[in-house]
């Protein structure tokens, strides 16, 4: 399988095709970040496929972009790789099919290997999709681990 996937729509202006990093991503994208120095927003149009039975966006899915855009914005206030430790989300709004929404992410602070982090999950309208926040760890490559 290759490592990327052609982009459903064109992102919205100011935000780039996401790189790839592997299948989950694959399959749960195409997801866009913000291009202009210093901002670390991320994008996605919610599709079909991320949506649950009644037609609107899954929990999970919510879930899996949440942490995917916080973790870039650990990566980009310390480029360091790190892992989630911790992800709590309080759903507000219903998101639909065809929307485009927004993680607007930001490291609240960092305690050594540890950054918290929260996002306001924000739909196209200004609506209020989701708030999320996460504690991350961060990692070192060695020649003995890959994460």
């Amino acid at each position: 399988m290759a490592d990327t996937a052609p982009p459903a729509r064109e992102p919205r202006p100011g935000f780039a095709l996401t790189p790839s990093r592997g299948k989950f991503t694959i399959h749960n994208g195409p997801s866009y970040r913000a291009t202009a120095p210093g901002d670390i927003r991320t994008g996605i149009w919610v599709l079909d496929r991320h949506c649950n039975g009644m037609g609107f966006l899954h929990g999970g899915m919510v879930s899996a972009f949440a942490d995917s855009a916080l973790a870039w914005a650990v990566f980009s206030a310390t480029q360091k790789m790190s892992v989630t430790i911790k992800l709590t989300l309080e759903f507000m709004e219903i998101v639909r099919e065809g929307e485009w929404l927004e993680a607007h992410p930001e490291v609240t602070s960092i305690d050594g290997d540890f950054i918290h982090v929260h996002a306001r999950i924000v739909k196209e309208d200004g609506g209020l999709a989701a708030l999320a926040h996460a504690v991350f760890r961060s990692v070192r490559r060695g020649p003995s681990n890959r994460a």
